[in-house]
């Protein structure tokens, strides 16, 4: 029951972006895949060229693996902390490219043991502007967003919107990846981090 929650929430979702490829009236440089003019059209229609530019030009595949969950000790009573999961055994899998700046564009759709340990799926969009703070430029930063649906148990799997900053280390095919999920006492106030590996 709860599976076919996930599916006719989540799904429907990552299955409507193709759609808005043909609403798109950016001017964009198909030989680049890039927009023309970055002042041309409203918020909107910027997120609808990068959801669908994504969906339809993704350069790479990826495997989301969850890997931390930690509960902010400072907003935390220890008696909750000591009953709460903080090994988020899941998977996950995901589509992005880079755009003309080098900035990375994800799509993903995840599952993974949230802190009552039952199972949490997530599903969304994340951007992250990237920088090269060495001579290397297989290493880079990233810091950016996330926006997406999620569903818990605790709130019955009922489909919740999500925004949440991101932030990011990568090493060629291979990123840390994170999010904190901000909160008041003893709830919320979550740092939550995986690792997503180009395959």
């Amino acid at each position: 029951m709860y599976l076919r929650r996930v599916i006719f929430t989540l799904f429907p979702f990552l299955f409507s972006l193709p759609s808005l490829a043909a609403s798109t009236d950016f001017p964009v440089d198909m030989s680049k895949g890039t927009v023309q003019s970055s002042g041309q059209g409203s918020w909107w229609q910027k997120a609808k060229f990068n959801l669908s530019e994504t969906w339809s030009n993704s350069s790479s595949q990826e495997l989301y693996i969850p890997a931390i969950t930690w509960h902010n000790r400072w907003t935390y009573d220890k008696e909750k902390t000591d009953k709460y999961n903080e090994r988020p055994w899941g998977a996950g899998y995901g589509v992005s490219r880079l755009d003309a700046d080098g900035d990375w564009h994800g799509l993903y759709l995840m599952a993974f043991k949230d802190s009552f340990n039952k199972w949490e799926p997530i599903g969304g969009y994340g951007f992250e502007k990237r920088w090269t703070p060495t001579t290397n430029p297989d290493f880079q930063l990233g810091a950016g967003f996330t926006a997406g649906v999620t569903m818990r148990d605790n709130w019955h799997y009922v489909p919740i919107p999500v925004l949440l900053p991101l932030v990011s280390v990568n090493y060629q095919r291979l990123s840390f990846q994170a999010t904190y999920i901000p909160g008041t006492y003893n709830n919320g106030n979550v740092f939550f981090a995986w690792l997503r590996w180009q395959i």
